[in-house]
């Protein structure tokens, strides 16, 4: 099936709107505000464009450093940044189909402590991260128009597709921004 033209403009015009603070839990709004406003697909694949040339300037050596002992390193942060998108995006597929069970949170330091981000190359976390955004983007460019507003509930708390998606751009510039804050 084919997206017509004014299909296709009444759906830019959702994902150009940012969410309001109903469509996610408070927690969120954080990420929520680090968003520009535009259309949602776009500046998740500029994010992608300006994150892997900014990662790929960090060398192996530099990706495992640690600002302060018990942090992560830049690699784990990395590594929680595709744990965390994978996790929302799923989120999102499921939300945005109708699926209305409920869905549990997760604890990102279980995540990150059994794992194996520190003993794998910064650039093969690119690569990972590079391919993750691109199937994000792509789910959510082929969503019909009413999915975006679709909510489900996770972690106890009611959120829209269309916040899920300002949450996995806000959630990585947030951490983007840590990396370069208090690592480089």
């Amino acid at each position: 099936m084919r997206i017509t033209e004014s299909e296709e403009l009444l759906q830019k015009k959702i994902q150009m709107n940012k969410p309001d603070k109903t469509e996610y839990a408070e927690y969120y709004h954080k990420y929520v505000l680090e968003v520009p406003a535009g259309n949602i697909t776009d500046i998740l694949e500029d994010q992608l464009n300006s994150s892997v040339e900014f990662l790929s300037g960090i060398s192996e050596d530099k990706s495992i450093y640690r600002y302060q002992p018990g942090k992560w390193s830049i690699r784990e942060v990395l590594g929680h940044i595709i744990d965390s998108e994978r996790v929302f995006a799923y989120r999102a597929l499921r939300f945005s189909r109708g699926d209305q069970k409920p869905l549990q949170g997760f604890d990102e330091n279980l995540y990150i402590n059994n794992s194996n981000y520190n003993m794998i190359g910064i650039q093969f976390l690119i690569e990972e991260f590079y391919h993750l955004r691109k199937s994000t983007i792509s789910l959510f460019r082929l969503m019909k128009n009413e999915m975006w507003l679709n909510k489900g509930n996770a972690s106890g708390y009611d959120v829209t597709v269309r916040g899920l998606a300002y949450i996995i751009a806000g959630h990585a510039e947030h951490h983007l921004r840590v990396i370069k804050e208090r690592y480089l």
